[in-house]
Formats: structure tokens, sequence, C-alpha cells
């Protein structure tokens, strides 16, 4: 793992992290406020993308993602047909918001060639089953930093987050993503570039990922997409990981989206001032790591 083909963590780049992933939870949260019902997810992604460009982005990992209802559930998504754009149900739609209905939403920002990755669960009204996975997802983030630190492969940490899903009687639905990650890895881009997309992927941030980090992690018995398939059956790689568990219960979606640090022999999660870590505090269900 010590290859200079894997970046390892730059203690000095990690604020730098940390001010972009607060920029991306503002923005969700924002943006949140301003949901009303008769809205669009097409006119969620909208005012994200308006939001971060009013902040300064200009380049994405990805452009923003809203999706409402049972779409928060990812109804009818699968894994690798929503890869590239190939299903256009992955993208925002003409989805109307109601009251009460679930939302998630997700931005992927590049700020100075730093990357952040996040997902954030909402509600125009209330829903007690929104709120009891919001409640059920503070046990994945102890579940998988807790067993990183422990060094367990990058797939078995996976498959325990599903097992859980099963012990609390939800669909771990992040399964439907690309390729079924739980988590993908990101570093910082070093080389500026005119910000070009193909089906709402930035190509600067994707080539990084899928081309750079894949080709490498090849050569030496890792992946930068972490799922639990035999690719992942390694030790924890150092870096910073973009880790979105997503649970679904009867047409209901949550997901937190947040960025962990692995180094040689520990784990830890950038930042705990985030929206869900302050909601569980209030709630008393705060789980603290070993």
């Amino acid at each position: 793992m010590g290859d200079k083909s894997i970046p390892q963590v730059d203690v000095e780049e990690l604020a730098q992290f940390r001010e972009v992933q607060q920029l991306a939870y503002r923005c969700v949260e924002s943006v949140g406020e301003m949901l009303q019902p008769g809205m669009t997810e097409k006119d969620a992604a909208r005012l994200l993308t308006e939001w971060l460009q009013d902040h300064g982005v200009h380049d994405w990992l990805h452009k923003p993602f809203a999706w409402f209802g049972d779409r928060t559930a990812f109804e009818g998504f699968s894994g690798l047909s929503h890869m590239a754009g190939f299903n256009l149900a992955f993208f925002p739609s003409s989805r109307r918001l109601e009251e009460n209905m679930p939302v998630i939403l997700d931005v992927a920002p590049v700020l100075n060639g730093v990357i952040a990755d996040v997902g954030y669960a909402t509600c125009v009204g209330t829903n007690p089953t929104l709120e009891q996975l919001k409640d059920d997802l503070a046990e994945h983030r102890e579940l998988i930093v807790t067993m990183v630190k422990q060094r367990h492969t990058l797939a078995d940490v996976a498959r325990a987050v599903d097992l859980l899903c099963r012990k609390q009687g939800v669909e771990p639905r992040h399964k439907a993503y690309p390729f079924k990650v739980l988590a993908h890895r990101v570093a910082k881009l070093n080389q500026s570039a005119k910000p070009r997309f193909v089906a709402r992927f930035g190509l600067n941030a994707t080539r990084n990922l899928v081309l750079d980090q894949v080709s490498a992690g090849r050569k030496e018995g890792w992946s930068p997409l972490w799922s639990i398939d035999r690719r992942s059956d390694h030790a924890p790689t150092p870096g910073l990981w973009a880790v979105e568990p997503h649970l679904g219960f009867q047409g209901v979606g949550a997901k937190f989206e947040e960025l962990l640090v692995i180094t040689d022999d520990d784990a830890y999660w950038l930042d705990d001032d985030l929206p869900h870590v302050r909601r569980w505090a209030q709630r008393g269900r705060v789980l603290v790591a070993a």
C-alpha cells in the first residue's frame, strides 16, 4: 500500500476536503428548506446546481441528483444499468413533490480540485418511516468505522452493513448504485482542465476515479469501488472514501454520504459537524466507535 500510485492522506489537505464537504451540506440543507409541494426533482436539481455555482463551483464528480417519494428507495433502479446514464430513471425526473414525501438530495461538487460527495434525506412535512430510517443509519455509521479500524476487508464491512440491514428489517438500497457500491474513493485532482460532462458525470473527476485509480488498483490488488464483491476483498486502502449506506423500507429511502479517512492503521470520519450527526445527538442516538 506504499506505492506512490495510491495517494496517501495529506493531513494538510484534510481541512480543504472538510471545507468543501461543509459547503456541500450547507447546499443540501438550504435547498431542502426551499422545497415546496408541486416542485419537481428537476426543479430541486436546478436549485442545487445554482446554489453551488453561486458559491464558486464549476466542476463536479456528478451534477446534482434529487429523488422524491418511492424514488428515494430506488424502486426499479438496478446497478450497472445506471452507469453512464444508460437508464434515465436514475436522473432527476418530473416527479412532483407532495406533502410528507421523503426526499433525497445528492451533490458532488469539485472546488479547486477538492471533491465532496454528500447525500441528505429530508421531508416537506412529516414521515415517520423516514424518521426511523434516519435513526437506523446511526448504527451503520458506527459499524463501518469500527470494522475499518479493526482492519476487516472492505468487502466484509459491506457484507456486515447488509447483515445489519436485514436485522433492522430494511433493504440495502446502495446495492442499486452502479457496481453496487457502498462507497467509492476520492482524491484531489492535481491537473486543472475545462469541465466536461457525460450523462451528468464530470469527466475530470470520473477519469481520476475510474481510469487512474481502477487501473492502479487492478495492478496492486485493491479497488476504489467498495462493495460486497470479490474486488473489495482486501484490507482497507488508505485515502478518503465517500461512504453512502442507503436504507429502504416500503417505498421510503434514506441515506447519508460523507468522507471517511482511512490511514495505514486507523480510520475516522472527516467531520462530525454534519446534519445527520447533529440530529442523532439531539435524539440521543449518537454511537461512539471503540
